[in-house]
């Protein structure tokens, strides 16, 4: 996001305890030499960037769910993750296995985390909105939530595909639902042709975490301003085992610290 706003001192919260970080604490920290291929972290799949690549960011982070069931969270912030956003629900009726954990985990290792919530589209907005707040714990000193939209076609059970206009006003009752809740605008994670079929461009002032792994966001989302950038699913980081989902926040290490202070607190 190109502008970014300054709000209090963040403090990070966990469980019944009271756990603060200097921000020193939480900025990245020096990471490997970029690779040729313009990334930071290596990856077993690499695409070959050109123009501003991730390595060109300074901060960097991740996301898990149950399929990333050990995690060294200690390991992955020595090597410079400075965030991660977990999977705590789907649809109405699901939780990620692996949600307490990696929430505690996260927190216990100083790595400022967020939770998201898989959308699902047989399912109306405001019980899934439900299901996520019954499950997700308001702690000011979180990410804010994020919503998950993408198709996912490969569903045993729904693949239904509403028209965009449906799809955009769902979207937004499950936003308002989370942010009333919160008190945090939520984040919108999207991918290329999701955001395309269905105009997510429409939505003004909220901040995006776009994925795209061929391509740099700007080419790809025709310039929509974003937070942040999943640039590889087949990445690979210290204290994750198999894959790993590879993010960069938009912006430097100062405006990294500034929109913790301004949205994590």
């Amino acid at each position: 996001m190109r502008t970014l706003f300054l709000s209090t001192m963040l403090a990070l919260v966990t469980g019944c305890s009271s756990i603060s970080y200097d921000l020193a604490d939480i900025a990245p920290q020096a990471a490997t030499t970029p690779t040729s291929q313009g990334l930071r972290y290596g990856d077993r799949d690499p695409h070959d960037w050109n123009g501003r690549t991730p390595a060109s960011y300074p901060v960097h982070g991740t996301d898990v769910s149950k399929y990333q069931p050990e995690v060294d969270w200690n390991q992955l912030r020595n090597a410079g993750i400075s965030f991660a956003f977990i999977k705590a629900t789907e649809g109405g009726d699901r939780i990620d296995d692996m949600f307490r954990d990696h929430w505690s985990g996260a927190a216990r290792a100083g790595i400022p985390r967020g939770a998201y919530h898989f959308y699902y589209f047989c399912r109306p907005a405001i019980e899934q909105a439900q299901w996520f707040i019954r499950h997700v714990p308001k702690d000011r000193s979180a990410l804010p939530p994020v919503l998950d939209m993408e198709w996912n076609h490969t569903s045993p059970t729904c693949k239904l595909r509403p028209p965009a206009e449906t799809v955009r006003s769902e979207m937004k009752i499950f936003l308002d639902a989370i942010e009333r809740h919160y008190g945090k605008r939520p984040i919108i994670y999207t991918s290329v042709d999701f955001f395309e079929d269905n105009g997510l461009w429409r939505f003004k002032g909220y901040p995006f975490w776009l994925r795209s792994v061929a391509g740099h966001p700007d080419d790809k989302y025709g310039g929509h301003p974003f937070v942040f950038w999943q640039y590889t699913g087949t990445g690979i980081l210290p204290g994750i085992r198999g894959d790993a989902d590879i993010n960069v926040f938009n912006g430097s290490a100062k405006a990294w610290r500034d929109w913790l202070k301004a949205h994590a607190s």
